[in-house]
């Protein structure tokens, strides 16, 4: 089974000793995303909604680069510092993914890094699969 690094300037690089994504022979595994604009390397603040999209952006962007997509998606998890937000995370998920969604897993946690609101890591198949 083969095992590639997956980089692209098109999301945000990776803030510590880990890789945008691990591409295999069938599947891709995303680090997570966190609502950095890898134009400009800041954090997107404001409602949730927006830094949803550009988590999400994000995720998409990675898995482009892995040679896949959003609906090859199969798994994601989704981590955020407050589930009383999650109805509107919902909504915008729900743009991503308007037709047969991935499994999904949501879970408040006590903080992200960089001290994101949302962070989202996907598993995907790959087109060879």
């Amino acid at each position: 089974m083969t095992r590639n690094i997956i980089a692209t300037t098109n999301a945000p690089g990776a803030v510590g000793p880990y890789s945008q994504a691990i591409r295999t022979d069938h599947l891709v595994f995303t680090a997570g995303q966190v609502p950095l604009d890898p134009a400009t390397g800041t954090l997107v603040t404001g409602p949730i909604e927006d830094q949803t999209r550009r988590v999400l952006e994000n995720v998409k962007a990675v898995l482009e680069a892995a040679g896949t997509s959003l609906d090859r998606v199969v798994k994601m998890t989704v981590l955020m510092t407050d589930l009383g937000d999650f109805k509107r995370m919902n909504a915008v998920y729900a743009e991503f993914f308007p037709d047969a969604p991935p499994a999904r897993s949501a879970v408040q946690v006590g903080a992200l890094p960089l001290g994101a609101d949302i962070e989202i890591e996907a598993i995907a198949l790959t087109r060879s699969s």
